[in-house]
């Protein structure tokens, strides 16, 4: 095969397979914590409506990519911002680049492996109650993914629109809306944060003891509350998660105590670190997203599509 594949954003949807991003995803952090990866942090250039921003990165054994995307306030839903923009994947040997690909879908579906790849490491033994915080694109796809991996596990979702929540729900067969977010995260072991929020969605007295908590919306602020940040084991996918300013790093573990330590999850799924400390304490982990994630979805889907002769060959 010669040329470009491309991928429009349905072909990039279908091709990312849900136990097979997983895999590729634990590999990625394994590697981004091992040091083993080549990604320079997140950079982004500010337009008056938004951010532009750049992610390339080499994962050993699953190639070269590099990410560019806009994040912009959406016009029809106040609020609410819209991600946009192409993964390139280059062959990295030669560096040609070998395919093009939607990066709306691929990043929903990478953020959403990664919450999930966190929750099974993190969560305490016998979790099984499930809360799924917001109702946009990317409560979409975590509701989406939890059902294709296991639709017999109950599933909350709740945001601010109950009508919203409610067609998230319809997502998963097991899955209910609640009355609002506080119903939904006091009855939960597991609860994905996944919102546009500029302020705090939950709060630590809402925890049940021995919950997981997994952040990974934010980005214009925080969505994880000062209390939970100050009671939980922390967790992230790379260092500058905490050492580095929003936008490459998490507006809630910036400026930490210096004996706070943050674990990086590729630690803990390599076998090299432990992860949570007890059955009663709360963990969270605090996704920022990084470059290797992309790659490994990338990966994945190009793959899958070359497998099943999906896509179109265009000539560079």
């Amino acid at each position: 095969m010669t040329g470009v594949l491309f991928l429009d954003g349905a072909r990039t949807r279908a091709a990312l397979e849900p136990r097979r991003l997983l895999d590729a995803v634990t590999t990625a952090l394994i590697a981004i914590a091992r040091d083993e990866v080549s990604a320079p942090p997140r950079i982004a250039a500010r337009a008056p409506g938004g951010l532009l921003g750049a992610m390339p990165g080499h994962v050993p054994g699953l190639g070269l990519a590099a990410k560019l995307v806009s994040v912009f306030a959406d016009p029809l839903q106040p609020g609410r911002s819209g991600h946009r923009g192409f993964v390139a994947l280059f062959d990295a040997v030669d560096g040609r680049p070998v395919a093009l690909m939607d990066a709306e879908p691929l990043t929903e579906a990478r953020t959403a492996a990664t919450a999930t790849v966190g929750a099974r490491a993190l969560a305490r033994p016998g979790a099984s109650r499930v809360a799924v915080v917001g109702t946009g694109a990317q409560a979409r796809a975590q509701v989406g993914l939890l059902a294709a991996l296991d639709p017999a596990t109950p599933v909350v979702v709740a945001g601010r629109d109950p009508r919203r929540a409610e067609e998230v729900a319809a997502l998963h067969p097991a899955a209910r809306a609640a009355a609002d977010i506080e119903e939904a995260v006091r009855g939960a072991d597991t609860v994905f944060c996944c919102t546009g929020a500029v302020r705090p969605v939950i709060d630590r007295g809402w925890l049940l003891p021995g919950a997981h908590v997994g952040s990974v919306g934010g980005s214009h602020g925080p969505e994880v509350d000062a209390g939970t940040v100050r009671d939980a084991a922390l967790f992230a996918e790379w260092p500058g998660a905490a050492t580095t300013p929003p936008p490459s790093g998490a507006h809630e573990l910036q400026g930490l105590p210096p004996d706070r330590r943050v674990t990086l999850l590729g630690s803990v799924l390599g076998g090299d670190l432990p992860g949570r400390p007890d059955e009663e304490g709360i963990t969270l982990f605090k996704s920022t997203g990084h470059a290797a994630l992309d790659v490994a979805a990338a990966h994945v889907a190009h793959a899958v599509a070359t497998s099943r002769g999906w896509g179109t060959l265009l000539d560079m």
